[in-house]
């Protein structure tokens, strides 16, 4: 039975963030940006990204690989599997390990184009470490889809930096609890913590955009204020290949989710202190809950007074 492929998204945003924030704690004068080429402070986000990385792999392959058959290299098809909700986790976890890359190394004084070459593609590269791991894993193989979602949320990144030399469109999350998490909590979850790892169901990724970007310097819209389309998944019991399981769960009732809401870019908000700001840079990544339209795959339209 194929379990959710990126279940352990939002492990690797906290990780990340977690690491984003003790790399740049103390006082504000470490925690400001080095005009110049730090070599002291590019040395240790080198060394420290090589270490984190390359103990992470070693984990995977020994902590978790180890619990399946290996096989010979192999590719799979497995796009229709979970709605693609597995793909935006990939999209959105290569774009924060990548946009995390790049601050680090804007933080030691790397110029621009490094900053894009050797850190805004760190999450690309570790993700395809882990897609070819599952390419000789009899339980998963090497998935194009993937592929294709990893490059894509380092494309926005990277994207966007190229054109506007900031991130006007960002990635977010949101989570809330289900009905199916009980039905079957070994494969979503048996507490809240689990759920927000394995329930697609409860998982909505967003794309949010901060509406000033796009006006000219006279315009009153708040600098923090962003609109938000978000996509979701509800009534996936199984992956839709899961023959056995379908089996099991004959009346699934599987429906896209797409979503129109409000959302604040935390990172806009105007404060004098550099921890405050960190804070602000490591929890956006969440969806500020707020009033929200909802179309689904049926044809039905839905108002949430906050949406989570």
């Amino acid at each position: 039975m194929k379990a959710p492929k990126f279940q352990f998204l939002p492990i690797i945003l906290i990780f990340i963030s977690c690491f984003s924030l003790s790399s740049q704690t103390g006082l504000n004068d470490f925690l400001k940006p080095s005009d110049t080429l730090n070599k002291s402070r590019r040395n240790a986000v080198v060394i420290t990204e090589a270490s984190l990385a390359s103990l992470t792999l070693i984990g995977l392959d020994q902590l978790w690989y180890n619990d399946f058959q290996r096989s010979k290299f192999r590719t799979i098809n497995d796009n229709n599997e979970w709605l693609l909700m597995d793909k935006m986790g990939h999209v959105m976890a290569s774009y924060y390990v990548g946009r995390v890359g790049a601050n680090v190394l804007d933080w030691s004084g790397v110029r621009e184009k490094d900053q894009l070459i050797y850190g805004a593609t760190i999450g690309l590269g570790f993700l395809t470490a882990v897609e070819v791991f599952d390419g000789f894993s009899e339980e998963w193989g090497f998935s194009w889809g993937d592929m294709l979602a990893n490059a894509s949320g380092t494309g926005l990144y990277i994207g966007q930096e190229l054109l506007w030399q900031e991130q006007r469109i960002t990635m977010k999350y949101s989570f809330h609890q289900t009905k199916y998490a009980e039905i079957r909590p070994e494969k979503l979850g048996e507490n809240f913590l689990e759920q927000t790892l394995k329930d697609y169901n409860g998982q909505t990724y967003w794309l949010s955009a901060n509406l000033n970007s796009f006006m000219n310097e006279q315009s009153k819209i708040p600098k923090w204020l962003n609109i938000a389309f978000g996509y979701g998944a509800d009534g996936m019991l199984t992956g839709a290949n899961e023959e056995a399981d379908m089996l099991l769960f004959p009346n699934q009732d599987r429906i896209k989710q797409f979503y129109l809401s409000l959302d604040v870019d935390l990172s806009r908000i105007e404060t004098g202190s550099r921890l405050l700001r960190t804070l602000f840079d490591v929890f956006n990544f969440i969806k500020i809950p707020a009033p929200t339209i909802e179309l689904n795959s049926k044809g039905k339209v839905f108002f949430h007074a906050v949406y989570f």
